[in-house]
């Protein structure tokens, strides 16, 4: 074969090679590029939320604590401290059996509150709520508030918003609360799970031309949610305890 015959061929034959690779034949494999780190690209507060882990060995010390917005006020409570919340250590639509109800929990081994003596006045995150848990021996923290609202057939109130009495007759009048509880390990803020339940009185409101009527109906319905809230939590319990405590 002439030199000549040898260059065509060779040039035909990397002609073609071109050809298959532009119509996407390639003759090699080329593996997948390798995995990123989520947290890495996250931002700062969901990469640290995805890098928590529990640290609570069961059977735990739960601590019990109810938030509120800061400078909250009721007829019947007060919250505690500044900032970003406040703390509500007195009680008020709670009782002694829900307290043994969660005493009942499986893996807890006991249940306690914390005490404005151990809170900083200033408080912006749970990190002060877990600090004085962490004062108690406690080993997760039960965190839970109400949002209640008022309205009638033609507006809704809005929280720390005054009315005259006069405002509710002759309109049919709503309460409703909803409890919103969140649970958290103490030592690195891991957050177990969450529940929440609503509740609402419903009354005419010529019943309600009385300040205790209406904290009346406030309660009721605050009540009645923190009870429904509870029976979540003992179903977001179970779960807990069966991925983290071992339980069946």
């Amino acid at each position: 074969m002439k030199k000549t015959d040898i260059r065509v061929s060779t040039l035909r034959a990397l002609l073609l090679l071109a050809a298959l690779a532009a119509h996407g034949c390639a003759t090699t494999y080329t593996t997948p590029g390798g995995a990123v780190s989520i947290p890495a690209i996250t931002e700062p507060e969901v990469a640290e939320a995805l890098a928590e882990e529990p640290a609570a060995t069961f059977p735990v010390h739960l601590i019990v604590a109810r938030v509120q917005a800061p400078g909250y006020w009721s007829g019947t409570n007060r919250g505690y401290g500044y900032g970003a919340y406040s703390v509500v250590t007195a009680r008020d639509i709670e009782e002694q059996e829900d307290f043994e109800r969660l005493q009942a929990l499986p893996g807890v081994r006991s249940v306690g509150t914390l005490s404005r003596m151990l809170l900083p006045p200033q408080m912006s995150t749970t990190k002060e709520l877990r600090t004085a848990a962490a004062q108690l021996r406690g080993d997760v923290l039960l965190l839970y508030t109400l949002d209640t609202t008022f309205r009638t057939d033609t507006q809704r109130l809005g929280p720390l918003q005054a009315v005259a009495l006069g405002f509710f007759p002759n309109k049919n009048s709503v309460v409703t609360s909803t409890c919103a509880v969140a649970i958290v390990d103490v030592r690195t803020g891991f957050v177990y799970g969450v529940a929440e339940a609503s509740a609402t009185e419903d009354e005419r409101s010529n019943l309600w031309n009385t300040t205790a009527a209406i904290e009346s109906a406030r309660l009721l319905a605050e009540r009645r949610a923190f009870v429904d809230a509870l029976a979540a939590v003992e179903r977001t319990w179970s779960e807990i305890y069966a991925q983290y405590g071992g339980g069946r």
